[in-house]
């Protein structure tokens, strides 16, 4: 039987969102943001989860999150690092085989639908990510804003998480990336994109599975928290 490991991301400092407790602390429906995406991969069919949280954060978040919301597939918390790919690989230092879905706990409206269409695309293409077809034209331009090209819409896709992999196929391209200390590097699809020569898969996630980056993602996020209540 296959190995499905979540890994969540909690280890961001949020200073987009203009606040002093950090982004997934913050209280969202009347619990911490990252509880939301935590408690939906409790209920999905992923085997277990690794919890990626800021340096120092590792005791609070097994009191205040793990436990006091019985996270119990959590099999560990470890710390993140300075940037986004340096929590990621510090949470598959965690897992030794399988297949990994990374999440940004961020998206806190991830569904189990969306999680176990992941879990059956990467066991067939052991490298996908979900996304969403843009609804917006989009404009290449160059550093002072002169438009380049603009692509064809059809085939632009906004991406999101959980992005999915074979094990050895992401943990291998992150030992390649990681020396290099890229900060151009915004996903883990961009490191198999650069270390491999696998193909990348695009699998539909919802127009709801937004990331909770500003404020005005918060009053979106308490609408669509109301909506799925009603």
């Amino acid at each position: 039987m296959n190995k499905f490991t979540a890994i969540v991301l909690a280890a961001g400092s949020g200073k987009r969102m203009e606040q002093e407790v950090p982004k997934q602390y913050m209280n969202l429906g009347g619990v911490p943001l990252m509880v939301h995406c935590l408690k939906t991969f409790q209920e999905s069919k992923v085997t277990q989860i690794v919890l990626v949280v800021a340096p120092g954060d590792v005791e609070k978040c097994r009191r205040d999150i793990i436990e006091k919301y019985h996270i119990d597939k959590c099999i560990d918390i470890v710390e993140g690092g300075d940037e986004r790919y340096d929590s990621v690989y510090a949470g598959l230092q965690a897992v030794e085989d399988g297949y990994v879905l990374i999440h940004d706990c961020a998206r806190a409206f991830v569904t189990v639908d969306i999680i176990h269409r992941c879990m059956s695309a990467v066991a067939l293409y052991e490298s996908c990510v979900v996304g969403m077809p843009s609804k917006d034209t989009i404009k290449i331009t160059d550093m002072h804003r002169k438009v380049l090209d603009t692509p064809e819409r059809s085939n632009v896709w906004i991406v999101q998480t959980p992005q999915c992999f074979e094990y050895n196929l992401i943990r291998s391209a992150y030992d390649e990336i990681i020396p290099k200390a890229d900060k151009t590097i915004t996903d883990d699809a961009m490191i198999v994109e650069l270390a491999t020569d696998h193909d990348v898969h695009m699998i539909e996630g919802s127009y709801l599975n937004i990331k909770i980056t500003t404020p005005e993602d918060v009053a979106f996020g308490e609408a669509i928290l109301k909506n799925r209540s009603n």
